[in-house]
């Protein structure tokens, strides 16, 4: 029995040394001391033994055992020193390198117009409502006053998905979804995008955003519009903004009216930025026309109410002065993150 202890240490030893990796060596460790191991199965084997023997023939198994676990032990500190001192060489950190920059993210110039134009009119008590950008042709004409064959069909040129779904033109729509709805009061902003089959040039888009307003209640006059915009164009462009309002033609207001404000750049001198007049067209507007709320379900002998639109590329290009459109779109970091 001693001699074949002294074999099965023997041969242990011999491959320790031999293990080149600790999973080479945990595989000595299972193939001798495991459940199924070598030195395991002699103890196994201990019935066979004869009883008197028994206390020395397990003296020399522990002893065999503890030899074995010595030199284990000693092999897997060494080899994990090697594997340590191979990952430095291998995995060496020049401190001198420069650290890689991390690029943070900011607001489009949109997305900054957007917010202001909101900040504005929820301080006014405003809220702002959202609508599908595939919209109805009844929704997008037929309920804002432009039956077929309206000539503002024709300026609205738009993307058809069918006869009767469109990709909407403005965002108008979703002014009349919600007077359908019957819940007056209404004082509401309805950001999105929107689409129109044009040609791309430094003015114009086939897909850009609106922010249309809409307030329909009793007693609701044109001064109350003029008064709103003044507000808004002075929070805007600042204090000293004046307000001029010109007649003009929208199917779904009338009275209708474009808007202009002083020139922020010379104070209404004239200049390169304003050509030269003194102001600056931004928005159209107007008091909803009675047969639009008759149409959305609101009651035209009992409410009354205005509505306006400004394109948000419109005051993003007024308001940081930049000369053409495309630029938003054409994701250049170098333009982006002057913002």
């Amino acid at each position: 029995m001693k001699e074949k202890l002294q074999r099965i240490q023997e041969e242990a030893a011999k491959r320790i040394q031999e293990s080149d990796s600790l999973e080479k060596l945990n595989e000595v460790r299972v193939a001798f001391l495991g459940k199924k191991g070598e030195l395991t199965a002699v103890l196994k084997g201990m019935k066979d033994v004869a009883p008197e023997d028994r206390p020395k023939v397990g003296q020399w198994v522990n002893e065999a055992r503890a030899e074995i676990e010595v030199l284990l032990e000693e092999t897997k500190k060494k080899l994990e020193g090697e594997a340590l001192e191979k990952k430095l060489r291998e995995e060496v950190i020049d401190v001198t390198l420069p650290a890689k920059k991390m690029e943070v993210g900011h607001r489009h110039p949109n997305t900054i117009a957007l917010e202001e134009v909101e900040r504005i009119f929820i301080g006014m008590g405003y809220e702002v409502v959202e609508g599908p950008e595939v919209e109805y042709d009844l929704y997008n004409f037929e309920k804002l006053n432009i039956p077929d064959g309206h000539p503002a069909k024709d300026e609205q040129d738009t993307f058809y998905i069918s006869k009767d779904i469109v990709l909407r033109t403005q965002t108008s729509p979703v002014q009349a979804r919600v007077m359908e709805q019957g819940k007056l009061p209404i004082r509401m902003i309805a950001p999105g995008r929107v689409f129109r089959s044009d040609e791309v040039d430094a003015t114009h888009s086939p897909s850009f955003h609106q922010i249309e307003g809409l307030v329909v209640d009793k007693h609701i006059t044109f001064a109350d519009l003029k008064g709103t915009l003044e507000e808004f164009a002075k929070e805007l462009f600042g204090p000293e903004t004046k307000t001029k309002f010109r007649p003009h033609h929208f199917p779904f207001t009338e009275p209708s009216a474009e808007v202009d404000v002083s020139c922020f750049k010379c104070g209404g001198k004239g200049c390169r930025f304003c050509k030269g007049s003194g102001w600056i067209e931004i928005l159209g507007c107007g008091m909803v026309h009675p047969h639009v709320l008759e149409m959305c379900g609101v009651d035209p002998n009992e409410y009354t109410g205005f509505a306006f639109g400004v394109g948000l590329e419109r005051i993003a290009l007024l308001k940081y002065e930049i000369d053409d459109m495309r630029l938003l779109y054409e994701n250049d970091t170098r333009f982006l993150r002057q913002f």
